[in-house]
């Protein structure tokens, strides 16, 4: 499992907890697939485990993983339709990076809602014209 960790971003177990979630979401990972063990995945990213467990607490408590006894951790049964509360959820960590970069470049906000409006119409008319 290849996950990014950076020092200078959001605390370690939200990175995890973000990237898993996800993979899960987005179809990389299969319900019923397995999860590396707590101590594994922190031995790659070379973090402490309680940091691991911190975050297969809360993909738990979301539902997208499950432990069981004596077998390991796997991805939960996913509903195949996220509501739009969990897809919003999903979507506001890359939206506070853009609205954080935006702010560094001085960019204002009506002028980042415009950018986006021009960006959303040239998407949708490539993906018409393929």
């Amino acid at each position: 499992m290849l996950l990014n960790i950076s020092s200078g971003g959001p605390p370690i177990y939200q990175q995890i907890v973000e990237q898993i979630r996800f993979r899960i979401i987005s179809g990389q990972y299969s319900s019923g697939d397995e999860l590396p063990t707590i101590r594994g995945l922190a031995e790659s990213l070379q973090v402490n485990p309680n940091t691991v467990a911190r975050a297969y607490r809360e993909l738990e408590h979301e539902s997208l993983i499950e432990k069981r006894r004596t077998k390991g951790t796997f991805v939960a049964e996913v509903p195949r339709k996220w509501s739009l509360s969990q897809r919003r959820t999903l979507i506001a960590p890359e939206i506070d990076k853009l609205l954080i970069f935006a702010r560094q470049l001085g960019i204002e906000l009506d002028d980042l809602i415009e950018q986006l409006s021009q960006r959303d119409a040239k998407l949708s008319a490539n993906e018409v014209k393929q």
